[in-house]
């Protein structure tokens, strides 16, 4: 009898070691599996978060297979004499601190319950309180200005209000040195005019700022100095972001309403519309209008009648418009092997004005010379300058940034007030892009992948356990994760953002993990012969350290980059932030709350009303 006894003992230790194992190799599966939503990234944030994908990916996939293979070798090897655990007091308070709020949590199973019900449920409502945004502000260490004046200013007023602004830039103590640009770039791939000025700020590092001012109180203060010059929009961004920002919304902004639609003059006057009622919502800066319109032109429209009353012929008129006005090929100009067109042009007193150039003379068919004033119609209108195109389809933009608030905020009582106020006729539509645009993007395809992965790890944890109530007890970890990392944006003012959620993903899998193992230690011990209250006691005991050390090791490499503020730390803290609020809250749920729900539904399913046990297999 002791015989088959220890025989027993040995076959269960054994059965406990393979599903220990087990478990440990699902867990790492499912963390994976929850990173696909990341991997589904598109654009700015796939180039920005896959490398972090792959990164933790390949990082738990080998961890899983050392685990499983080498980390049994070297403990057989290593570990074969007199090992025992030794007495750790700190270890023992926490392990004794922990038994007691779980005597109490089991002492009021019902209230325990409840309690952490009714949190979770404030937890996730708190998540409306949440302001939006696609990505925090990154802050480069410098400030980028685009100055924006009327379209046909001269390259010399151009340069001389660009002088001036740079002086003004450079008076700043914070400021460094100022460069600023003047038209098109260097590359000239970026098709603009003598009314585009650019600025790069080179500022001192902000604990060396005498004025104790922050970068967004020290571009306030730039905003209200140059508005002394009427007429000029101007857009405050940075080097990298600025970039990103023009690829993303096809304009040099962060956010741009796209007006579509043949007619130039048309768009433009309902772009006109939008930029009135932007203006009238909190937290919409640097608002201005990307316009076509601004090219003076002379248009001279002949007059069919006319041509034929005096016998002019139309290509002879518009063969001198071409030359009294433009210029000529008249022959050529050898010199080596080079050659040069010889050009022919009125002189400039001739063509300087709308009435000199009606009093060009044009040929008739009987000799005599005819003023083109007496052809043809002639104005000075303003017309096209440059036509801006997205998918082959004009528009005219108004473009504008979000500060002092959230962007989806603003935008959404923007999008309300212009959809009420402003009517588009048929054929002309409304589009918003850039930062706004990619935010929806995201978060749309988030939509569709999450549910996705959660649909994989329900599967995995049906394979794992072999039934679908296990499989949804430890998904009962999510949402009562999520409501620590929703506490910690809230507490910290961070908005919710691309990078906070994929700190959510992280932390999913993480939480499911920490249930997926706390469920096989309970069946472990139920298999055991232990009844049901004893066994989910020995788990909570048995899991304390393994959690703590979890949860713990977790927040502690995490917690520099939340507590970051170095130059481009803003899009890695809400990540961390998340991880570390959401592993504070699990963690008391997964030891003290979690088992009580396992219990609970293990009790309706092991015991009958009176307490007898009716099966003893799971």
């Amino acid at each position: 009898m002791p015989a088959f006894n220890v025989m027993s003992k040995m076959g269960l230790i054994r059965q406990t070691a393979k599903d220990r194992a087990k478990a440990v190799f699902f867990s790492k599966l499912i963390i994976i599996t929850a990173l696909v939503p990341i991997f589904a990234f598109q654009k700015v944030e796939g180039k920005m978060f896959s490398p972090l994908a792959y990164t933790l990916g390949f990082a738990l996939l080998g961890a899983l297979i050392f685990t499983l293979t080498l980390v049994p070798v070297l403990s057989s090897m290593l570990l074969k004499k007199n090992v025992r655990e030794k007495h750790n007091p700190f270890l023992s308070w926490i392990n004794r601190g922990a038994a007691s709020i779980f005597h109490s949590c089991h002492t009021h199973k019902k209230a325990t319950i409840g309690i952490a019900t009714l949190m979770a449920a404030v937890g996730l409502w708190s998540f409306t309180l949440l302001g939006t945004e696609f990505l925090p502000q990154l802050n480069e260490g410098s400030i980028y200005i685009r100055a924006t004046l009327p379209q046909s200013i001269s390259l010399d007023e151009s340069v001389k209000l660009a002088n001036q602004m740079r002086r003004e830039l450079a008076s700043y103590p914070e400021v460094r040195q100022v460069l600023s640009q003047t038209g098109r770039p260097n590359d000239g791939m970026d098709a603009t005019g003598f009314y585009n000025i650019e600025f790069h700020v080179d500022i001192y590092p902000e604990k060396k700022w005498e004025s104790k001012l922050t970068k967004a109180q020290l571009i306030s203060k730039m905003e209200d100095d140059l508005a002394i010059y009427p007429g000029v929009d101007f857009n405050f961004s940075q080097p990298i972001t600025d970039n990103v920002e023009e690829a993303a919304s096809g304009v040099k902004g962060s956010i741009a309403v796209k007006v579509f639609g043949k007619d130039l003059y048309e768009s433009e006057k309902k772009a006109v519309e939008v930029y009135k009622i932007l203006q009238t919502v909190e937290g919409i800066e640097d608002l201005g209008v990307i316009r076509n319109i601004g090219q003076p032109e002379l248009r001279i429209e002949l007059d069919e009648s006319r041509l034929a009353r005096y016998g002019v012929a139309k290509e002879d008129v518009q063969s001198i418009i071409e030359m009294a006005i433009g210029d000529k090929s008249a022959s050529l100009l050898y010199e080596d092997e080079r050659k040069f067109n010889i050009m022919v042009r009125y002189e400039s007193s001739f063509r300087r004005s709308e009435n000199e150039i009606g009093k060009i003379l044009v040929p008739a068919r009987d000799g005599t010379m005819v003023p083109i004033k007496e052809l043809a119609d002639t104005r000075t209108i303003t017309g096209p300058l440059i036509i801006y195109r997205d998918n082959h389809a004009r528009f005219c933009a108004v473009k504008f940034s979000v500060r002092g608030c959230d962007m989806g905020t603003a935008v959404a009582e923007a999008q309300e007030k212009v959809n009420a106020q402003v009517k588009f006729p048929e054929g002309y539509t409304l589009k918003w892009t850039g930062d706004f645009e990619n935010q929806q993007r995201a978060t749309k395809r988030l939509a569709q992948v999450v549910p996705v992965s959660i649909a994989i790890i329900f599967v995995i944890l049906f394979v794992l356990f072999g039934n679908a109530r296990d499989a949804g007890l430890v998904l009962l970890n999510v949402p009562y994760a999520a409501v620590g990392g929703i506490i910690a944006l809230l507490i910290t003012h961070f908005n919710f953002s691309i990078s906070a959620d994929i700190g959510f993903i992280a932390l999913f899998g993480i939480c499911i993990q920490n249930g997926v193992i706390m469920i096989s230690d309970i069946k472990g011990n139920l298999k055991a012969r232990k009844p049901l209250p004893d066994a989910v006691k020995q788990s909570v005991k048995d899991r304390v350290r393994s959690v703590l050390m979890t949860a713990t090791m977790a927040a502690i490499g995490l917690l520099p980059a939340a507590l970051s503020h170095g130059i481009g730390s803003e899009s890695q803290r809400p990540l961390a932030i998340v991880i570390i609020g959401g592993l504070i809250g699990a963690t008391f749920f997964t030891l003290f709350v979690f088992p009580l729900m396992v219990e609970a539904f293990y009790r309706r399913m092991l015991y009958d009303k009176e307490g007898k046990l009716i099966q003893r297999r799971l």
